[in-house]
């Protein structure tokens, strides 16, 4: 097996919620780096709104080329916890992972998850929170992209209830 010629990736491990110093100062350094975010959802006195995350908290990648680049300034970089290894090298992410990640970006740079339950009609669900919190209903269908359709037994009849999408796990 020949030896790959330019940068590869490789995985940074961060200090708790240091990545975008680490990102800062690895960048700063000449690195070029990968830190995947996402938009995450967040329930708050009735309220949604999304905040941008890290997708992998505490790691990130870093793209070092070991022939001229001098990698072990990464371990002493403010905000970097430590290059992920095996043993006394840097363990190199396998081909492909980066771009398939990139790949899923959306046109503001923050990586599209898949958040489609994954329910047949009529399978059992509990309600996780809400005023249904605890019950158990089973699933009627997708109202829209982030809201499901469920049956409730109530009052000796079922009863359709619209819930968010991440307020119902299998039962």
């Amino acid at each position: 097996m020949s030896e790959t010629i330019g940068p590869r990736w490789y995985v940074v491990q961060t200090q708790v919620n240091g990545e975008a110093k680490a990102a800062q100062n690895l960048a700063r350094q000449g690195y070029e780096i990968y830190l995947p975010r996402y938009l995450k959802r967040r329930r708050h006195a009735r309220k949604v709104d999304f905040t941008a995350k890290p997708l992998f908290p505490r790691y990130m990648f870093v793209a070092i080329d070991m022939a001229t680049q001098r990698w072990r300034s990464i371990q002493s970089t403010f905000g970097v916890a430590r290059l992920v290894s095996n043993g006394d090298d840097p363990a190199s992410v396998p081909e492909g992972v980066v771009h398939a990640l990139r790949a899923r970006e959306d046109d503001r740079g923050f990586v599209r998850l898949d958040c489609k339950p994954v329910f047949a009609p009529g399978d059992k669900v509990r309600v996780l929170a809400g005023a249904f919190m605890d019950s158990a209903g089973l699933f009627n269908g997708l109202a829209d992209h982030d809201r499901v359709s469920i049956l409730l037994e109530m009052l000796g009849r079922k009863v359709r209830v619209l819930l968010d999408a991440d307020m119902v796990a299998a039962a």
